[in-house]
């Protein structure tokens, strides 16, 4: 087995190997793919909620959990498997040839689905042996770093898919089918990468009874605010997220190239900042960096509302917003790992880690099937506002907008004793001169407060408060 250092260091490998797979196999592509065969604003709908809908799969792995001694010949071939489910639409228009399309999308609809079965079944499995296996401290300044090279590989290959596509001159069926095989070439190179890595033995519930496996981290009162939060935040999300690419595809006329292109530069944000954010996490806690993303997240509906129908503008106009979007996404991402890792016991882990995710999967699955149903039915509708036309589209994505800011103000119920404020985060990412203070009103400076302050005295926050005045007299 590789050392701790050689195993982190194939972590990232393994990581990189697995931003190629699902680059290829589940980018914008897909779309224009599904749209080739005859898909509608319900049938986009429904593959934008297959990746959090099968989230329920993690329980089902979290119950396994507790009545194995080792994870990684159980987690190995299902996750082979996984890598090689889509082969099928690959193979498709030369196995049947006289398939019809609508056959054919309900094919990658199924085969989708079970992909995503596979992986969330797969993911608490492998997120556990982490976090068994990793040391916590430092541990978002590593998720941060292997962050980085994974959102530089996947700007990388979605560039190579958009030039691939776009220069071979292949129909959208043969050169996703590439895209596909190629995907799942990289994806199993990735698995191989964790025949080497240590694994820890599974440190099991005493008594593995199921209703107390399953109820643990609910009667968590911190890992509840957590759950709570999560889903709220993938309700707000899904009301808008699965359509943006269909949205630029079919009312503002984006070809496939510049849609991929715009999503290679959406990965610079987290590229670029990923390490620095996850040192964040580290220092101050994922809770105000949790707070802080969020509260930004509302940016890309602002772009897309106000997108002008013309292809190239928009994808000049999107560049920024998606480099931003990218960027709270990695926050985002770090301290919901961060968050699961650091505050669910190595007893019964797994099952934290399911109810960290798959609930507010459920949520944000259910949402999805019905905003792209309500897409369908309000297909035509529009009104006019100050010379603008504004559509169904616009409506889900307003809708988001809404909510979006609402789970900004939700984040804050986030429970995380020994978070700092969300203030200081601020203050270190501006700089704490007098004249940079001025910048954020007193009120606001004051409603980002640590859970710890809640409900206590004035002599107990005075103390609390005390260490965090001692190290702002320390040089940094």
């Amino acid at each position: 087995m590789w050392s701790l250092k050689a195993a982190q260091r194939a972590l990232i490998a393994a990581g990189c190997m697995a931003m190629i797979y699902t680059q290829f196999t589940m980018s914008p592509a897909t779309i224009e793919f599904a749209r080739s065969l005859g898909a509608t604003g319900w049938h986009i709908g429904i593959l934008g909620a297959l990746p959090t809908m099968m989230l329920f799969f993690q329980f089902l792995a979290a119950v396994v959990a507790n009545h194995l001694e080792y994870r990684r010949w159980l987690w190995l071939p299902i996750s082979i498997l996984q890598r090689l489910i889509l082969i099928p639409i690959a193979l498709m228009a030369w196995l049947l040839p006289d398939m019809s399309n609508a056959a054919e999308l309900w094919w990658l609809i199924g085969l989708t689905a079970v992909n995503h079965a596979l992986i969330h079944f797969t993911t608490p499995l492998w997120l556990s042996w982490l976090g068994d296996y990793l040391p916590h401290k430092g541990l978002n300044h590593y998720w941060g770093y292997r962050q980085v090279w994974m959102y530089w590989t996947g700007a990388i290959s979605l560039l190579g898919g958009a030039i691939f596509l776009a220069k071979s001159g292949l129909e959208i069926g043969d050169g996703f089918a590439w895209l596909v095989g190629i995907g799942a070439f990289f994806g199993v190179f990735d698995i191989l990468f964790y025949l080497k890595i240590e694994e820890p033995p599974v440190t099991k519930v005493k008594e593995p009874k199921l209703k107390k496996v399953l109820l643990t981290p609910f009667q968590d009162p911190n890992f509840r605010s957590f759950i709570s939060f999560t889903c709220f935040w993938h309700f707000a999300a899904m009301l808008g997220a699965p359509f943006i690419s269909y949205y630029l595809l079919d009312y503002i006329g984006m070809d496939v190239f510049r849609l991929l292109l715009l999503w290679t530069c959406a990965w610079l944000g987290g590229a670029v900042f990923s390490k620095h954010l996850g040192s964040l996490a580290d220092h101050y806690g994922n809770r105000p960096v949790l707070i802080l993303c969020t509260a930004f997240k509302s940016t890309n509906m602002i772009g897309l509302l106000f997108l002008p129908r013309d292809p190239t503008l928009a994808f000049w106009i999107m560049v920024p917003v998606f480099i931003v979007d990218s960027l709270l996404n990695a926050g985002i991402a770090i301290a919901n790992n961060g968050f699961m890792l650091k505050n669910s016991p190595s007893e019964n882990r797994t099952m934290y880690i399911a109810a960290g995710t798959a609930f507010a999967g459920l949520v944000g699955g259910v949402t999805s099937i019905l905003a792209g149903g309500f897409l369908v039915l309000a297909s035509g509708w529009s009104v006019t506002i100050f010379g603008s036309e504004y559509n169904n589209f616009h409506m889900i994505f307003a809708i988001s907008l809404l909510m979006r800011l609402v789970a900004a103000v939700y984040a804050r119920t986030i429970r995380e004793p020994d978070s700092h404020w969300t203030s200081q985060v601020v203050m270190k990412l501006v700089g704490v001169t007098p004249f940079r203070m001025l910048r954020f009103p007193v009120g606001l400076y004051r409603s980002f407060r640590p859970d710890e302050l809640r409900g206590k005295s004035r002599k107990g926050k005075r103390e609390l408060k005390q260490p965090e005045i001692a190290a702002k007299t320390e040089p940094t």
